[in-house]
């Protein structure tokens, strides 16, 4: 999920006859947040990066990796995007990828989260750094 200083303007609940506040910052800096969860037992692993790509992807993966109990496998959902899919992508073997089919966000959970930390977290703020 890319994140920064441009985002978005929400919806905000306001007295009628009011103008709730909503900054916006024209500065154009960001950064990619890369996630993983174990829904069973509420762990998870995440990176921040400067960029999206294979390289990017692949530190995410060890850090998936890493953090797994030993004996453990994940299974990682993901789209089909080209750093997900090239294989120039070493994947560790405690790692299954399982794509998801092309244009369909909304068959990711993930994508829930990413829109309520957008909607909630994100917009309508101006970050210092």
């Amino acid at each position: 999920m890319r994140v920064g200083q441009k985002n978005p303007i929400t919806r905000r609940w306001a007295k009628r006859g009011t103008q709730p506040s909503a900054p916006k910052d024209q500065r154009t800096a960001s950064a990619y947040l890369f996630g993983a969860i174990c829904p069973r037992l509420g762990k998870g692993a995440a990176l921040a990066m400067p960029r999206c790509d294979t390289h990017a992807m692949a530190w995410h993966l060890g850090e998936i990796s890493r953090n797994l109990a030993p004996g453990a496998h994940a299974v990682v959902l993901l789209d089909q995007a080209g750093w997900h899919t090239t294989p120039k992508l070493a994947v560790p073997e405690n790692i299954t990828f399982m794509p998801l089919p092309p244009k369909a966000p909304e068959l990711n959970p993930v994508e829930n989260l990413r829109q309520f930390m957008r909607d909630n977290w994100l917009s309508n703020r101006i970050f210092r750094s």
